[in-house]
């Protein structure tokens, strides 16, 4: 009979299930980028036809793959790393290092811009910010959102990743895989 986990190990599962839900959905817009601006070049140059909507669109797609699956890149351990000596620790020092790392760095970065852009965002949303061009999408207030998507599940990830690295200090939780290269 499997033994249940722990409530943090499962808060932490279910942290790590919703980041991957986003990442791998804000990931399949990079089909929609590539289409949507050979559509812009092919329309502009070789018709002569702006199309501001579809511009906006592909630009809102872009900060979306980026911000909306960067919680979702940390969780896999795809982030860029300097991983000199990292390497060589094993998964105890690892998760030590990790965990302190998320807990003074990522989490304090992440209520940083939280609170920086929160006014900027919410100023948004109470006037429903429309693009300024001619044609172009009524939705600026949503792009602007994407910001506070990107840093409540970076956070979110953050606080996953501790409660893995507290299991992991206490030797209940194997490391996880890291990427080199």
């Amino acid at each position: 009979m499997p033994t249940k986990s722990p409530p943090l190990l499962q808060l932490a599962a279910l942290i790590d299930a919703l980041n991957r839900l986003l990442g791998k959905a804000c990931a399949w817009l990079t089909l929609f980028l590539v289409l949507g601006t050979a559509i812009v070049v092919v329309l502009r140059y070789g018709f002569g036809i702006g199309a501001i909507a579809l511009q906006e669109s592909v630009m809102y797609a872009h900060a979306l793959v980026f911000m909306g699956a960067a919680a979702w890149t940390l969780q896999r351990n795809g982030h860029v790393r300097v991983d000199i000596f990292y390497q060589k620790f094993g998964p105890r020092r690892q998760a030590l290092v990790d965990g302190f790392g998320h807990l003074f760095f990522l989490l304090p970065v992440c209520l940083f811009l939280g609170w920086n852009s929160w006014d900027y965002v919410s100023s948004a949303w109470r006037t429903f910010e429309r693009s300024g061009e001619s044609g172009g999408l009524r939705f600026v207030y949503l792009q602007k959102t994407i910001i506070l998507v990107l840093v409540f599940s970076l956070g979110l990830q953050a606080v996953s990743d501790i409660v893995k690295c507290i299991y992991r200090l206490m030797g209940r939780l194997p490391a996880p895989e890291v990427k080199h290269g």
